[in-house]
C-alpha cells in the first residue's frame, strides 16, 4: 500500500459550544495550535505540543511555572543586554513510540511529520479541561497504528499532570516500543526575534529512578537559583508489557517499555507527573515533594474525575450565557484566563503575564494588562484579584526606590515587571522587518502606576474589601499619588501643571520629530488618570478611620500640606486640545497626516505601521498615527458620568459632541497594531451606540483564534485582550459599575449581541444573576443572610433582597453624561 499524504488541515470547527476541534495536520499551524491548546491550572501550564515531537521550526513544547524567572546577559549588536525571562522548564510531555519489528525501521520513532499520516485530530474540551489527540499512521503494507491521547494539567492539585495514551494496531500484531521521558535539554527559544538572546537557563541537571516505573529530574535556574524537580510515573494499564527498562542520561530520564500488542486490541500507557519548585510553600525539598506526589497520585481515571470536578466548580462561578459563535469564543477566552489565573494563583507571588503561561513572548513579563483582567475577576474571583494586587504591594518598596533614583518621591512602578519589581523593559528591541536593533523608550510609560491604583480602587469597590483599601491599598494609592504630584511641573505661563517626558499607551510615539531626547509632554491619558489617582487618594485620606489615618500619615510622613498640593495639582493638570478634540499629547495636532490609502495599497496589513516606517527610514513620530487607543482609553476606564466629572474638575467641559468628535478623530488615525485596540475601540463605540462597534468587537474576539496579528499568538495568547472581551460583555455592554455601594447599569446591547446573561459575585452575594435583552434588564439575587443589593438604573434605585428578582424595562433614556 503506498503511503498516504498528510490529511488537509482545517481550523477549529464548530463541534459544540464547549469544544474546539482541529481536523488534519498542518506543520505551519502547529505552533499556533500549541498555544491555543495549552493546558494549565494557574500554577503551571504546558503548551499543546505533540508528546512525540521535539522543539523546532514546527513544534515548541514548553512548560512554564508562574513566577519562575531567570536573568541572563547577552551580547547583541555589540552591546551587552540583560534580560529576565519566564523559564521554559524541563519537558514532561515526551512519550514516543515505534514498531521495532518493522524491517529496517527499528530506530524510527513515529511522529505526525511522517509521510504515512492517515488521520489527525485534536479536540480541546473546555468544560473538562482536557486535550484529546487522535492520530492514525500507516506503517507498511496493510498495517496501521491508531493512537489516542488525552492529557490534563490538574486543576485540583496544581502540581500534577497526566497523559493517557492508547495504542490500537490495525492489521497486525507484534511489539510496540514506548518511551516515556522527562527531558531537561530545553532552552528558551520560542520567539524567533529573540534568537540573539541567551536562552540557557537551567543548570546542575541530575536524573534518577525511584523504582522501575518512576523517574525524576532536578535542576536549578542559573542566576535566580530556583530549584526545580519533576517526577514521572509510567504504567501500562491495558495490554501487556513484554519487558521494560530505565534509561538515564545527564539531561533526561526515561522509562522504556515493549508492549505485546494484538490486532484491534487496545493497549494503554498512563503517565502521571508531579512538578515542584523551591518557591512552593509548605515543602522542605522540591525533589522529595515531586517524588512523593507522584507516588501517591491515583490513576488517570480518578485524576480525571477530580480534575473535571474542579473545572465544574470554576465554570459555575464564571457562568456566561452568550449565544452563537461569540459565546463559544468567549468560553475559550475564559478557559485560558482561568488556566493562567486560577484560585491557586491567589496563593502565589505572581502578577498578570501579558501572554499567559502559553509561550515566551514579552519574556513572561507583567505590564499593565491587569487593567483589562482584574475588572472581570473582581466580580467572580475576588480572591485572585487580591492576590495579584499583593504582587504589586510586595514590590511597592522597589517602586519607591525607582522613584528616588529618578529624583522623585512616591512610587514609580515599572512598565515591565518580573521577579523583584525592577524595570525589566529592554533598552533595545529588534525590528524583524528591517533587522535593525533600535532604542526602546517604552519604559517611560509611567501611566502603569495609575493602572495599579485603578485596580486597587475598582477591586475594593466591587468586593467591599475595606480592610485591604485601608491597609495595603492605601499605601499603594498614596505613594502613586505622591509620584504624580512630584512629577507634575507648574507652568506659570498657563497656570497649569504639566507632566513631561513620558510615553502614552499608543507606543508609536516616543519622542518629538528629530528630538534628541525621548519622551512626550502632557499625554492626555497620563494626565487625566494622574488627576483621577490624586482625587481617589484624597478621598481615601479624608475618609480613613481616624486611628488608621493617623497611623498611615505617621508611617508615610504625610501631612495636611501635602494633601493641599494634591488637591491643587488634581484640578490644574494640563489637558491639551486641538481642532476641537482632546490631543493625544501636546503638539500631536502639529504632526503630519499619513497617506493611509497609499500605505494600505503598498503593504496590505499595516497594523505594525511602526515597523514599516522604520524599515523605510522613517518614523511614526512624524505622523498623526496611533498603534492603539490612547486618548480613547479614557472612555474604556471611566463611565460617561465619571469622564465628564473628571474633565469638569480639570476645567474642561466635555459634552457628548466633543467626545464623539474625539472618538471619530482617532478612529481614523489608528492602525490597530495591538490586540487591545479592537477591544477598546469596540467598547468605546458600543458605549457611544455606534453601528460600527461590532466590527471592532469581532476583531477583539477573533484576535487569537484567527491570529489577526500575523503569527504572534503562536508565541503566547494575549491575556489582556481575552479577559477584556469577557469584561466587554460583563461591564461594557451592560454599562455595569460598582460605584457608590451599588450595582449601576446603563445597558447598550449591540444588534449582533442583544441578549446575554451572566452570574457574578458581589460582596457577600455569590451568585447574582444578570440577564439583558434588547428591552429588559433582569437582576436576581440568591437567597442568603446578606443585606439587599442596591441596584441603580437610569434615575431609579431599587433594593433587591436576597431571594428576590427585579426587572427594568430598557425604554428609559440613557444616563446623562458623555456617550
Amino acid at each position: 500500500m503506498p503511503s498516504a499524504p498528510p490529511p488537509t488541515s482545517a481550523p477549529a470547527g464548530p463541534t459544540g459550544e464547549w469544544t474546539w476541534e482541529y481536523e488534519g495536520y498542518d506543520p505551519s499551524q502547529e505552533r499556533l495550535r500549541e498555544s491555543l491548546c495549552t493546558l494549565g491550572n494557574g500554577y503551571f501550564a504546558t503548551r499543546g505540543a505533540a508528546p512525540e515531537t521535539v522543539a523546532g521550526a514546527c513544534h515548541y513544547p514548553g512548560t512554564y511555572v508562574a513566577g519562575c524567572y531567570n536573568r541572563l546577559v547577552s551580547q547583541v549588536a555589540g552591546r551587552q543586554v540583560e534580560n529576565e525571562d519566564l523559564v521554559n522548564l524541563p519537558n514532561w510531555l515526551p512519550l514516543r513510540f515505534r514498531v521495532p519489528s518493522e524491517a529496517g525501521a527499528a530506530a524510527r520513532w513515529i511522529t505526525p511529520d511522517d509521510a504515512g499520516l492517515l488521520e489527525y485530530r485534536q479536540t480541546l474540551d473546555l468544560r473538562a479541561g482536557t486535550l484529546t489527540r487522535r492520530m492514525r499512521v500507516h506503517l507498511a503494507g496493510p498495517r496501521s497504528l491508531l493512537v489516542v491521547q488525552r492529557r490534563l494539567v490538574h486543576m485540583a492539585d496544581p502540581h500534577l499532570a497526566a497523559l493517557r495514551t492508547e495504542f490500537t494496531p490495525q492489521g497486525w500484531s507484534g511489539e510496540l516500543e514506548v518511551e516515556s521521558a522527562v527531558d531537561g535539554d530545553v532552552t528558551n527559544a520560542g520567539v524567533a526575534r529573540y534568537g540573539a538572546l541567551a536562552g540557557d537557563h537551567l543548570i546542575r541537571m541530575h536524573t534518577g529512578a525511584v523504582d522501575p516505573a518512576t523517574v525524576w529530574l532536578r535542576c536549578r535556574t542559573s542566576t535566580s537559583d530556583i530549584r526545580l524537580a519533576c517526577a514521572a510515573r509510567t504504567r501500562v494499564t491495558a495490554g501487556r508489557a513484554a519487558r521494560s527498562r530505565t534509561v538515564l542520561s545527564p539531561t533526561g530520564a526515561a522509562h522504556r517499555v515493549r508492549l505485546a500488542v494484538t490486532d484491534h486490541e487496545t493497549s494503554a500507557v498512563e503517565k502521571v507527573v508531579a512538578l515542584h519548585t523551591s518557591r512552593d510553600p509548605a515543602i522542605s525539598d522540591s525533589s522529595l515533594a515531586a517524588v512523593d506526589d507522584v507516588a501517591r497520585a491515583p490513576g488517570h481515571a480518578e485524576l480525571l474525575l477530580s480534575h473535571t470536578a474542579a473545572w465544574d466548580r470554576l465554570w459555575r462561578r464564571a457562568d456566561l450565557q452568550v449565544p452563537g459563535e461569540a459565546g463559544r469564543i468567549l468560553r475559550l477566552h475564559l478557559f485560558h484566563l482561568l488556566q493562567t489565573l486560577s484560585p491557586h494563583t491567589a496563593e502565589l507571588d505572581v502578577g498578570v503575564p501579558a501572554r499567559g503561561l502559553h509561550g515566551e513572548a514579552y519574556r513572561g513579563h507583567v505590564f499593565w494588562d491587569e487593567l483589562f483582567v482584574l475588572p472581570y475577576l473582581n466580580l467572580h474571583f475576588p480572591e485572585i484579584s487580591r492576590g495579584l494586587l499583593n504582587y504589586r504591594h510586595r514590590r511597592l518598596g522597589r517602586a519607591c526606590r525607582a522613584a528616588e533614583d529618578a529624583g522623585r518621591t512616591g512610587a514609580m512602578y515599572p512598565w515591565q515587571s518580573g521577579s523583584d519589581g525592577r524595570e525589566e523593559t529592554q533598552t533595545w528591541h529588534l525590528n524583524p522587518r528591517s533587522g535593525r536593533w533600535l532604542p526602546d523608550h517604552t519604559r517611560l510609560q509611567h501611566h502603569v502606576g495609575s493602572a495599579v491604583a485603578y485596580n486597587v480602587w475598582r477591586y475594593c469597590e466591587a468586593s467591599g474589601d475595606t480592610e485591604y483599601l485601608h491597609t495595603k491599598g492605601a499605601e499603594m494609592l498614596t505613594q502613586i499619588a505622591r509620584f504624580w504630584c512630584d512629577t507634575a511641573r507648574y507652568d506659570p505661563g498657563t497656570g497649569r501643571y504639566r507632566i513631561l517626558g513620558v510615553v502614552g499607551p499608543d507606543e508609536y510615539h516616543d519622542a518629538y520629530p528629530d528630538a534628541g531626547v525621548p519622551g512626550l509632554n502632557d499625554n492626555a491619558y497620563t494626565n487625566v488618570t494622574a488627576a483621577w489617582v490624586l482625587r481617589r487618594a484624597l478621598d481615601l485620606a479624608r475618609t480613613l478611620p481616624v486611628p488608621r489615618r493617623r497611623e498611615l500619615f505617621d508611617q508615610l510622613h504625610l501631612d495636611a500640606g501635602e494633601l493641599d498640593r494634591w488637591e491643587e495639582v488634581s484640578r490644574k493638570l494640563r489637558v491639551p486640545f486641538h481642532a476641537g478634540v482632546v490631543s493625544q499629547f501636546d503638539g500631536y495636532g502639529d504632526l503630519a497626516e499619513l497617506d493611509w490609502e497609499t500605505y494600505r495599497k503598498r503593504y496590505g496589513d499595516i497594523r505594525r505601521l511602526d515597523r514599516i516606517l522604520e524599515e523605510e527610514g522613517d518614523s511614526p513620530n512624524r505622523y498623526q498615527v496611533s498603534k492603539q487607543a490612547d486618548v480613547l482609553m479614557l472612555g474604556y476606564l471611566f463611565s460617561p458620568t465619571e469622564l465628564a466629572d473628571l474633565f469638569r474638575l480639570l476645567g474642561h467641559p466635555m459634552d457628548e459632541a466633543k467626545w464623539r468628535a474625539t472618538v471619530e478623530y482617532y478612529l481614523r488615525r489608528t492602525s490597530h497594531g495591538s490586540t487591545l485596540s479592537g477591544l477598546v475601540h469596540g467598547w468605546v463605540l458600543a458605549r457611544a451606540r455606534r453601528g460600527d462597534a461590532w466590527q471592532h468587537c469581532l476583531e477583539a474576539l477573533c484576535g487569537d483564534v484567527a491570529d489577526v496579528q500575523g503569527g504572534t499568538t503562536a508565541e503566547g495568547i494575549h491575556l489582556g485582550a481575552m479577559a477584556g472581551t469577557l469584561d466587554l460583555v460583563q461591564r461594557g455592554l451592560a454599562g455595569l459599575e460598582t460605584r457608590g455601594e451599588a450595582l449601576r447599569f446603563d445597558p447598550a446591547p449591540l444588534p449582533e449581541l442583544s441578549a446575554f446573561g451572566y452570574r457574578l459575585r458581589y460582596r457577600g452575594h455569590w451568585d447574582v444573576g444578570v440577564r439583558i435583552t434588547a428591552d429588559l434588564l433582569r437582576i436576581a439575587v440568591p437567597a442568603s443572610e446578606e443585606r439587599p443589593v442596591r441596584v441603580v438604573f437610569a434615575d431609579r434605585t431599587v433594593m433587591v433582597p436576597p431571594g428576590g428578582t427585579h426587572e427594568f424595562r430598557l425604554s428609559a433614556p440613557p444616563a446623562a453624561g458623555v456617550h
